[in-house]
């Protein structure tokens, strides 16, 4: 299971790329594509046409690191994105409901109170 800290945003790409691409494609991918900074710290995660691949991108202090999975069967559930929206922002719960398979937009969330971290 992927852990991140708080400060960690992850950001989920509306468009789907090849993902044959290495770390400076995909780098490059959340400069033009996303209009982030691949240096942030911030989590990238980008799928393929067919849904069926996904890679994470992010800095760690000193180097990029790459996380990718490929599906034997199935495809991941990739939310509902507005169209002209390049990407949507998720929390780490979500990221690890769609890396396993699990629809969480049409999963329901008990009202809560959320105090959102600054930056």
């Amino acid at each position: 299971m992927l852990n991140f800290p708080p400060a960690v945003r992850i950001w989920l790409s509306s468009q789907p790329i090849d993902l044959r691409c290495g770390f400076d494609r995909l780098a490059e991918a959340v400069r033009q594509l996303l209009q982030g900074d691949p240096l942030s710290g911030h989590v990238f995660v980008f799928r393929n046409k067919r849904a069926d691949r996904i890679k994470l991108l992010y800095w760690d202090e000193d180097g990029f690191v790459v996380l990718y999975k490929r599906l034997e069967r199935g495809t991941f559930r990739w939310p509902a994105i507005a169209t002209g929206q390049q990407s949507i922002k998720l929390r780490a719960a979500e990221l690890t409901m769609l890396l396993y398979g699990i629809d969480w937009q049409n999963a329901r969330r008990a009202p809560r109170y959320h105090r959102s971290a600054t930056g």
